[in-house]
């Protein structure tokens, strides 16, 4: 969860202890993703170690993961087999973010247990924090999921001494009403974390867990969100593989954060939802400079982080300040447009989204930015890519069905002029185009589209732009 190192020299050892996967690196003019897929419990997660010369090798956890205890070694029984190292090359970034090979390269670990739904949602917690996971602002918090079409929300930590079990059941009675849907979070636990949000102590034994799990599914909880694992250990890949095959079998899907990359997980697990595994929205809320990154960041994740898997982001707020009440000068401001929040929705891919949406946003965000939450897909049948540069900016196409989604944003200081081509587009087709000003407002118009010319667009810094067919 560290920032990019972006345009570094080759042969690095990062700050000293190497590389998290995915790595990309710009070569003779080329580029070159380098991962790894098909971890789970039969061997640890590696990083990449950078020596001089520009040689790198594969690393295993260090001895202080999982607060020092477990072997950083993997045990694998013979004959046994390594996890996939993926190498994905391509003289422009096109094969970067177009590839499968994460998924290709792996199988399905079990039946699923039911049809798993991929789902939008809300979160209290990015904006309100801690404590407001209390009964009156979930409830809300269903209703405002429910006015903008969406499926769940997220209930996050400390809802088992803020709320309680009973009120738990309550608010999914509630839900079920409303067709919302309840994620619960849960502390990972065990010796490797000392964190003291609660729920703890219900993940890491399998008896608990079971239990916990089975009343989880008495009261139709949806998901769970499991928090604060410990390293990349072989052990803490066993606890990955073992939450996930119990959640199985009571039908809840599973969303991981503060924790390692997926490594080809949504083909290995059919109930496995997303993973933080990045800088993700909750820094926008803990500091300015993280804001004042977020393009920055948005341009780099998309082309290497959300490249490889799943990213559970949280993002997309319409808030302009990071406060309960949208109260101007009041915590981090938010130095993005509300088009690049919507662009953001787009190129940013995970299968369940919990948006940094807010119920006021009902009244205090544009018309056309409420419509576009309302309608926007997280699940896709195709990406391509269009233009980009690492933390610089990027421009994707995804199709859902017959729809197209062109989704752009800006992170350098001068503004983004490019004439988009869009094949995938046919001659005439008129196009919902959703544009900033110099000023960060934006508007839509409805265009025309000319094979001939493409679409002149001007996107300036924390600015986006989408096109939609």
């Amino acid at each position: 969860e560290t920032s990019y190192m972006l345009d570094d020299a080759v042969g690095k050892n990062g700050w000293g202890n190497g590389y998290t996967f995915p790595c990309l690196f710009k070569v003779n003019g080329g580029w070159v993703l380098i991962s790894e897929t098909g971890v789970d419990g039969g061997y640890c997660a590696s990083r990449l170690i950078g020596h001089e010369n520009g040689l790198y090798s594969i690393g295993f956890p260090m001895p202080g993961e999982n607060n020092g205890n477990g072997t950083t070694s993997p045990g694998i029984p013979l004959p046994g087999e390594t996890p996939w190292r993926t190498i994905t090359i391509g003289e422009t970034l096109a094969p970067i973010v177009e590839t499968t090979i994460p998924f290709d390269l792996v199988k399905p670990k079990y039946e699923a247990s039911k049809e798993y739904q991929y789902t939008k949602g809300t979160w209290s917690w990015i904006i309100k924090m801690d404590n407001n996971t209390t009964f009156p602002v979930q409830k809300q918090y269903i209703d405002f999921s429910a006015a903008m079409g969406y499926e769940t929300i997220l209930v996050d930590a400390l809802w088992d001494t803020q709320i309680g079990r009973d009120k738990i059941e309550e608010l999914a009675a509630y839900g079920a009403q409303k067709g919302v849907g309840l994620y619960l979070w849960y502390n990972s636990n065990g010796y490797w974390n000392d964190a003291p949000q609660g729920p703890r102590g219900l993940m890491d034994n399998a008896a608990i867990r079971r239990k916990e799990m089975a009343w989880m599914k008495s009261i139709g909880i949806k998901g769970i969100k499991v928090d604060f694992f410990g390293g990349d250990k072989q052990v803490t890949m066993k606890l990955y593989e073992d939450i996930l095959t119990d959640a199985n079998e009571f039908g809840i899907m599973v969303i991981f954060h503060g924790c390692t990359l997926p490594r080809g997980w949504e083909r290995m697990y059919p109930n496995y939802a997303s993973s933080e595994a990045v800088l993700a929205s909750e820094n926008l809320h803990f500091g300015q400079q993280s804001c004042d990154n977020e393009a920055i960041n948005a341009a780099a994740h998309t082309f290497i982080r959300n490249a490889v898997g799943s990213m559970d982001f949280g993002g997309s707020a319409l808030n302009k300040y990071y406060n309960s009440d949208n109260i101007p000068n009041k915590g981090s401001k938010r130095m993005t447009s509300d088009v690049f929040a919507l662009a953001a929705s787009v190129l940013f891919q995970s299968g369940v989204q919990h948006f940094a949406l807010a119920p006021n946003n009902l009244y205090d965000a544009p018309d056309w930015a409420i419509k576009f939450m309302k309608e926007v897909p997280t699940v896709w049948d195709e990406v391509r890519f269009l233009e980009g540069y690492p933390g610089k900016y990027a421009v994707l196409a995804r199709r859902k069905g017959a729809k197209w989604y062109i989704a752009g944003i800006n992170a350098q200081k001068e503004p983004l002029e490019l004439k988009l081509k869009l094949p995938m587009i046919s001659e005439g087709t008129t196009l919902r185009y959703y544009q900033d000003d110099e000023l960060l407002n934006g508007k839509i118009m409805d265009i025309k589209y000319r094979s001939k010319i493409g679409v002149p667009i001007k996107v300036p810094c924390n600015g986006g732009v989408l096109l939609t067919n």
